[in-house]
């Protein structure tokens, strides 16, 4: 059976970040997506790739009816997939998993949203692959869902204020979900803690009246990739900061590339204390399609790599020792793996040269500047520290980025 990519799209329930040709676990083993096969029309159906073995392979997981194009794949860190169907107005999730030569399904239940409600929509894949989420997002807030790894099918998790978009994980405990809020008009991101009831705590806060959303975090490092207007009003550019870092937010003007949308989708692991030296991979969409690009906060410019043939757009991972891996699917070659190698990839243990494009090896300091205890943290807009009052977390919480100011602007 030969298969054919999914054209992925804007989602306009996200701030219009264009959607990613398949979903990867946060580990990185497993993938799942909608695939069809060649002259089938729209029989759609999930299939589940395994990518930690000696050579990736796919299941094919139909059902006993073709999928719709929208429905939503989502795989799980034990191998199955969870799916989210919309008939007749509510939201139905299920898993999927190979039974010899057919397809077991596991019903989950269903979500019905208000009438006011533009939708539900999966996160990303959360740490641990036990669990999965779904934003559903109103008119004046949203409702967090657990619709996966819970005793009785979906559960409600929290009520944001605000209409929230995104949804980016910043530890590996799947405790701490950063997502972007939009209330009076503004957009900025918030830190939503899943064991303390929901409690929402500011995160990025670069002007009082700037757009400002998370698109990306590593957890082992800190660095965060950030969407603001607030260097340009009115238009947005991609930035860079580290969790705990008193120095402020950058924009270099390497990622402003005209005429095209760029969109951070990986961050390269294992770089606990240099996060100037984590390899980042952008998504460049431009008039004569996609590519890749790849670039360090320590550079000063971005590389640009041609996509490899059949490339799921904008899906892949990095490997703690610098490879990136793309999932790739041809008719010749149904499921594959491309793996680039950066240049100037530092090594295992962060070490190694990842130089700017004049070889200085400058990084301005990103990681001179993180708090020496992980647990401090700037106050927020009430004035009170981030961590009053709270027991002591697996993983730190996030310090909020507002206090970066813009005055010290670096722009490399």
């Amino acid at each position: 059976m030969t298969v054919c990519a999914i054209e992925p799209s804007a989602d306009p329930g996200d701030g219009g970040t264009p959607k990613a040709g398949c979903s990867i676990t946060a580990e990185g083993a497993y993938a799942a997506r909608l695939a069809r096969s060649e002259g089938s029309g729209e029989a759609w159906y999930p299939e589940r790739w395994t990518l930690d073995g000696p050579e990736p392979y796919a299941v094919p997981l139909p059902g006993n009816q073709p999928e719709e194009p929208g429905t939503e794949v989502q795989p799980m860190g034990d191998g199955r997939v969870l799916v989210h169907r919309v008939a007749a107005g509510r939201h139905v999730f299920a898993l999927l998993y190979p039974t010899g030569p057919g397809t077991g399904e596991l019903s989950l239940g269903a979500v019905e949203c208000p009438a006011d409600a533009s939708g539900l929509r999966l996160l990303p894949p959360a740490p641990g692959g036990e669990r999965a989420y779904a934003l559903a997002a109103g008119a004046r807030s949203t409702v967090l869902w657990q619709v996966a790894g819970g005793a009785f099918g979906p559960e409600r998790v929290a009520e944001i204020p605000g209409r929230c978009s995104g949804g980016v994980w910043l530890d590996r405990a799947g405790r701490m979900l950063a997502v972007d809020r939009e209330t009076g008009g503004r957009t900025k991101a918030v830190v939503v803690d899943l064991e303390r009831d929901g409690e929402v705590s500011p995160l990025l806060q670069i002007a009082p009246d700037s757009d400002d959303r998370l698109l990306l975090a590593d957890p082992d490092s800190g660095l965060v990739l950030i969407g603001s207007d607030a260097p340009s009003p009115g238009r947005e550019r991609l930035g860079w900061g580290v969790l705990g870092s008193t120095l402020p937010v950058r924009f270099p003007e390497c990622l402003r590339i005209p005429d095209c949308v760029v969109t951070p989708f990986a961050v390269q692991p294992g770089q606990v204390l240099t996060p100037e030296r984590c390899g980042v991979a952008l998504r460049v969409d431009g008039a004569f399609g996609s590519w890749v690009g790849v670039w360090r906060p320590a550079d000063r410019q971005v590389r640009h790599l041609p996509p490899p043939d059949g490339w799921l757009t904008g899906a892949g991972l990095w490997t703690p020792d610098g490879e990136l891996r793309l999932p790739c699917s041809t008719p010749r070659s149904p499921c594959g793996v491309a793996r680039l190698v950066a240049p100037d990839a530092p090594g295992p243990e962060g070490s190694g040269g990842a130089e700017g494009a004049d070889g200085s090896g400058d990084a301005g300091g990103a990681g001179d500047g993180r708090s020496e205890n992980p647990e401090e943290s700037t106050p927020d807009e009430s004035g009170e520290p981030g961590t009053a009052d709270a027991p002591a977390p697996a993983q730190p919480r996030p310090v909020p980025l507002q206090q970066a100011p813009l005055a010290r602007l670096v722009t490399k």
